[in-house]
């Protein structure tokens, strides 16, 4: 059995994952109209390895890979995403952006309980835009709204442990 809830005792429902917000370097600001985030995943190789006079095949940890991240939102003028991912293409220089300020960004993503107060908080280190897509399909037929989003490759993220949830009423 886990341990004992160490901030509200009172709580068993899950959180809903419809609120949350997201946040860019060290910004107080979060980005404007996120509505998807894609899951956080990470996975280890195994590495298959037999010691001498012994038949089991034992298996060790080997390297672990960060799935990229998605992000996504209404299209809007805000253009966050649009000069990210110009960081990584610069286009009317044909060469990649030698600024790491620019090309790689540290994201925070805060999953926010039924009041709005954040409970749990995803670091997520070195960033940057591997994938860009300006506007949706544009159908003249749907009823939906203009979605940019960026894929986002990093070096890693972890759960930050010192947020804690605030006793909810």
């Amino acid at each position: 059995m886990g341990k004992p809830f160490s901030v509200n005792t009172t709580r068993f429902d899950p959180y809903k994952t419809f609120r949350f917000l997201v946040y860019f370097d060290i910004s107080t600001t979060p980005v404007a109209g996120i509505s998807k985030v894609s899951g956080l995943k990470r996975s280890s190789d195994p590495i298959e390895y037999k010691e001498g006079g012994n038949p089991i095949i034992r298996r060790g940890l080997g390297r672990t890979k960060y799935d990229p991240i998605t992000l996504e939102r209404g299209l809007t003028h805000d253009t966050d995403f649009e000069l990210w991912a110009n960081a990584a293409q610069v286009l009317d220089k044909g060469a990649a952006s030698t600024s790491l300020k620019t090309l790689r960004k540290q994201l925070r993503i805060e999953l926010l309980n039924e009041a709005g107060q954040p409970v749990h908080r995803y670091i997520v280190h070195r960033c940057w835009v591997s994938e860009y897509q300006a506007i949706n399909d544009l159908d003249a037929g749907a009823n939906a709204v203009a979605i940019e989003h960026i894929k986002l490759e990093h070096e890693g993220w972890e759960h930050d442990l010192t947020l804690t949830e605030p006793t909810e009423l």
